[in-house]
């Protein structure tokens, strides 16, 4: 069985039905397994903005400790940001920017993006996982450089949106933990100028049709922030403008796509009060349709593999069906139950 398709079979299912032989495979040098897809799409054709002199190899680096039953892969010194385009079998033209988290100190490979974009691939949706640069790793603008990436990744998407078989109209944004603070500077700062145009796609518009925070970054005040993703992004000492300025709550207009936001309400590391139910009221008080979702238990970073057996587990088809509701997603049918 291709393993594009166990893992996109749902929580129980997917997980139970794996054979240890389904996982059995170290990294090449590279960091990557014969099962990653092998379509990745570069961001910028030359060096990215505020890169001169930057010189980074993508390291990557495998935590898990039993890498026959499950991956669990980051990667630093990105130097070169890229999308990873997981297409389904049945594609029914949605698709979705896919931000993992990681403290915007590393980016998780596998928890906040594999696992996850092969479970949406079953439901015909196409997503593609962003490897956005890190702040602290040299680049001359670094709180811009994630939203800098973010914005050129939607607009490569529309631009090529015949080639990868999507409606533009329909695609969206997805983040988790850090990477929610990325899905959701784009959802509110879509027409940011955090870069100088290259070429006739960056004339596209980087506006995601909705938006879905997971366990989500948000503010950058110092009594909610998530301490390591403040620092990692706006410095040890930010003043109170520039926290302003990224602190996404903040930023909500009316403009703002709608959105899905789920967290557990045990989360210990990003809190959850000042961070997704914020945003949840600043979306509600502009009137954007909004969805949350809050489970007593899951604690943080729990996407796929983490949340089995508990109700958290349940957040996919949350998203599937509220994606569906407002026509998004077009079968939601062909998600498991």
């Amino acid at each position: 069985m291709d393993r594009r398709m166990v893992l996109g079979l749902g929580m129980t299912a997917a997980f139970a039905g794996l054979t240890r032989r389904s996982f059995a495979e170290d990294m090449n040098a590279a960091g990557v397994l014969s099962t990653d897809p092998a379509e990745p799409v570069p961001l910028w054709p030359g060096t990215p903005p505020g890169g001169e002199g930057v010189t980074l190899a993508a390291k990557i680096v495998e935590r898990s400790d039993d890498t026959d039953t499950y991956h669990d892969r980051f990667v630093t010194d990105v130097g070169q940001p890229l999308l990873t385009v997981y297409r389904p079998s049945r594609p029914d033209g949605s698709a979705v920017l896919m931000a993992p988290g990681g403290g915007y100190t590393r980016i998780v490979i596998d928890k906040e993006g594999v696992e996850a974009a092969r479970r949406f691939n079953a439901s015909g949706v196409t997503v593609f996982i962003l490897r956005y640069r890190l702040p602290a790793e040299g680049w001359a603008d670094a709180k811009n450089v994630p939203l800098q990436d973010a914005q050129r990744a939607m607009r490569l998407i529309r631009a090529g949106a015949q080639g990868f078989g999507i409606d533009p109209n329909r695609l969206g944004v997805m983040g988790f933990s850090a990477g929610g603070h990325v899905a959701a500077s784009l959802a509110t700062r879509p027409t940011d100028p955090v870069y100088k145009p290259i070429d006739d796609i960056d004339s596209l518009d980087a506006k995601p049709v909705f938006a879905a925070l997971m366990y989500p970054v948000v503010t950058m005040s110092a009594e909610g922030a998530h301490p390591g993703s403040r620092a990692k992004l706006l410095g040890p000492d930010p003043s109170d403008a520039l926290v302003e300025a990224y602190s996404c709550e903040k930023l909500v207009t009316r403009h703002t796509p709608p959105s899905f936001i789920c967290f557990a309400a045990d989360d210990d590391v990003v809190p959850p009060m000042a961070n997704g139910l914020a945003m949840f009221e600043a979306l509600r008080r502009a009137k954007v349709p909004a969805e949350m979702h809050v489970f007593e238990k899951g604690g943080h970073g729990f996407g796929l593999r983490l949340a089995k057996g508990k109700p958290a587990s349940a957040w996919p088809d949350l998203f599937l069906h509220w994606g569906y509701g407002n026509g998004w997603i077009r079968d939601v049918s062909a998600a498991p139950a």
